[in-house]
């Protein structure tokens, strides 16, 4: 079984993409959160509308 990169529901916060990530990579859905806040903010908050746009594009389970 493959695995597939999907929005989170036992990881949610806001839409899942970021428990859905930290799933697919095998790593803590809190430390992924904390590197995606400090990436967002070192990058004029781009990563905003990244997340906007994966929670739209993103499957969920």
């Amino acid at each position: 079984m493959s695995k597939r990169l999907v929005k989170s529901q036992s990881n949610k916060t806001i839409c899942g993409v970021c428990g859905g990530i930290a799933e697919y990579l095998g790593i803590d859905p809190t430390i992924f959160r904390l590197i995606y806040v400090l990436l967002t903010i070192f990058t004029a908050f781009s990563g905003v509308l990244i997340y906007l746009i994966l929670c739209l594009l993103m499957p969920s389970e």
